[in-house]
């Protein structure tokens, strides 16, 4: 009797799941870390390009 040893199909598929699971989690927490400051860099961008208007006196 020859051994034949089974295929293994599936594996890749797991390695690439397990890559994207794991590309997701550090998106995420670079995402937790830094979406403070990005936010505060657009609201900066926002009110440099809106400034409020301020009162003329009459």
């Amino acid at each position: 009797m020859r051994f034949t040893p089974r295929k293994m199909e599936g594996q890749g598929l797991v390695e690439y799941a397990l890559i994207l699971v794991l590309v997701a989690v550090v998106v995420i927490v670079i995402l937790a870390l830094l979406g403070p400051a990005i936010g505060n860099i657009f609201s900066n961008i926002i009110n440099s390009l809106n400034p409020t208007a301020t009162p003329t006196p009459s």
